[in-house]
């Protein structure tokens, strides 16, 4: 009954005028960027952060926000299904099973299959949300500060262990961010460190300076390096209405993509891009006709969009209840939050419960949206993947400086994206994941606050850490992970996938 009640406010919020709107402009910004190449919803969000300083209600910001997110999701799949580019990384695998399907004349039910998979993912996802966020709300109300700072620490190993590549770039990335935060003044005893005297830098290094620098412009770098060819199969998608045997054949994988996007999403460190790796070889082993898998095979589409999209809602779980960012997306929405003057975590839910559950619940909304306006404005999204790049980006720069500009109406912001940016390609091309990096750089401040706090009700005894059992496990389990991703064949086995998804 008082999930009722709170899915009952969280509509009353959500349906309001403004927020329907907002969340309606959050899904179809979210779409364009996941259809066009170059831009993803990280930097996209970085970009209009700023922007939602001037909005009087955090609720409002945090739905736009959210929308641009998962809207992002269902763009991806678009050009991955169109043109065998995936717009999103967490659409990689539709691109092999979506994209021959076109080549045959299927696209049409390709989409459909997508963007049906696609909701029901959201929804079944949505639902855990609001059902699971209040206990686990609680649970963190038991949490000390050595337990926020061993939680937050799992949570960083477990980014490392889920970042592509090598274990040691992503440590060191990681190492990176978390020296990264330490610029600026210190909170007890007042004095500036790392600054160089810059007083820009007192205050610490802007954060959508940051993820704007190692996101946005440095892709815009990457891609500028590789030529074009872009083949649309179809120009004009007709029959989007699937036949009753794709139907059968997807209702399963979409079911299975769901349950299992639900539960890897809330891991940290990109959930939903591991979710529809995993949902595509699960489907490859159970399906009757592995031979049809990367030559159109319905369940190849199914189950990894469902999987991408469930992770996507679920990521939301730890950052609503815990106040930690799991993926470098929710380290922004963390930074919304921040903005307008909201502390990430469990006493959100207590103390503004209107934002809580409106948020969850414009989740729903916005899917709906997606799978109202996405099919009809196939058309549109194939024309504009006919514009070429060249053209595209100037526009993306000019925005990418105006956001950064607008953070504190400071000129610095906006120098600062340079070294960044400069970083940023530089990782790239050294095959050094910036995802961790962005994950410590927030965790940081909070990790060393807990840090100081833990010390000082311990009066300097360290062993606070391993004497608290919840605190105690919670370093256990960040230890195991890191020694179990470090054996020899774990780590051959983990530069084999990397070297094959490259």
């Amino acid at each position: 009954m008082e999930l009722l009640n709170n899915l009952a406010l969280g509509f009353q919020t959500a349906g309001t005028v403004d927020n329907l709107l907002y969340c309606l402009l959050g899904v179809i910004l979210g779409t364009l960027i996941g259809v066009l190449p170059g831009i993803g919803p990280l930097a996209t969000i970085a970009m209009l952060l700023p922007a939602t300083y001037k909005m009087s209600d955090p609720t409002t910001a945090l739905i736009m926000l959210a929308g641009i997110y998962y809207g992002a999701q269902y763009g991806g799949s678009t050009t991955a299904i169109l043109v065998n580019l995936p717009g999103e990384s967490s659409s990689v695998v539709t691109t092999l099973d979506g994209y021959q399907m076109a080549r045959k004349g299927r696209a049409g039910p390709a989409l459909a299959i997508a963007a049906i998979g696609s909701f029901f993912a959201g929804t079944v996802a949505t639902f855990l949300l609001a059902a699971f966020a209040p206990p686990l709300a609680e649970i963190a109300f038991k949490f000390g500060p050595a337990e926020y700072f061993a939680l937050m620490v799992l949570g960083l190993i477990a980014a490392v262990v889920l970042a592509h590549g090598s274990v040691i770039k992503a440590l060191a990335m990681v190492i990176f961010g978390l020296l990264l935060g330490m610029i600026g003044t210190d909170v007890n005893s007042g004095v500036a460190r790392f600054s160089f005297d810059i007083p820009e830098l007192s205050d610490g290094i802007e954060f959508v300076a940051v993820a704007m620098g190692m996101f946005g412009f440095a892709e815009i770098i990457l891609n500028l390096e590789q030529k074009e060819n872009r083949e649309v199969f179809t120009s004009k998608v007709t029959n989007l209405m699937p036949q009753w045997a794709d139907f059968k054949r997807a209702f399963p994988a979409i079911l299975r993509g769901t349950s299992l996007g639900s539960v890897l999403g809330i891991l940290p460190g990109g959930g939903a891009v591991l979710a529809s790796f995993s949902a595509y070889a699960i489907e490859k082993k159970l399906s009757k006709h592995p031979e049809e898998f990367g030559h159109g095979a319905i369940e190849g589409v199914a189950g990894p969009e469902s999987a991408n999209n469930a992770g996507a809602q679920t990521s939301f779980i730890p950052m609503l209840t815990l106040g930690i960012p799991t993926t470098p997306v929710m380290a922004l929405m963390v930074a919304a939050m921040m903005i307008h003057n909201i502390q990430p975590g469990p006493q959100v839910m207590s103390s503004n419960p209107k934002l809580f559950w409106g948020l969850i619940v414009s989740m729903w909304i916005g899917n709906l949206f997606l799978v109202i306006l996405n099919l009809p404005l196939v058309g549109m999204w194939v024309k504009l993947l006919s514009v070429p790049y060249r053209i595209m980006y100037p526009a993306i720069l000019l925005f990418c400086c105006i956001g950064a500009y607008s953070i504190n109406n400071n000129v610095f912001d906006v120098f600062m994206t340079i070294p960044f940016a400069i970083l940023g390609y530089i990782f790239k091309k050294l095959d050094c994941e910036p995802a961790p990096m962005l994950l410590g750089f927030v965790l940081g401040k909070l990790m060393e606050e807990y840090l100081r706090r833990a010390m000082t009700i311990s009066r300097g005894d360290w062993t606070v850490f391993v004497t608290r059992p919840l605190s105690a496990t919670l370093l256990a389990c960040a230890a195991v992970l890191l020694i179990i991703v470090f054996l020899p064949a774990i780590s051959k086995k983990r530069e084999e996938a990397f070297a094959g998804d490259d």
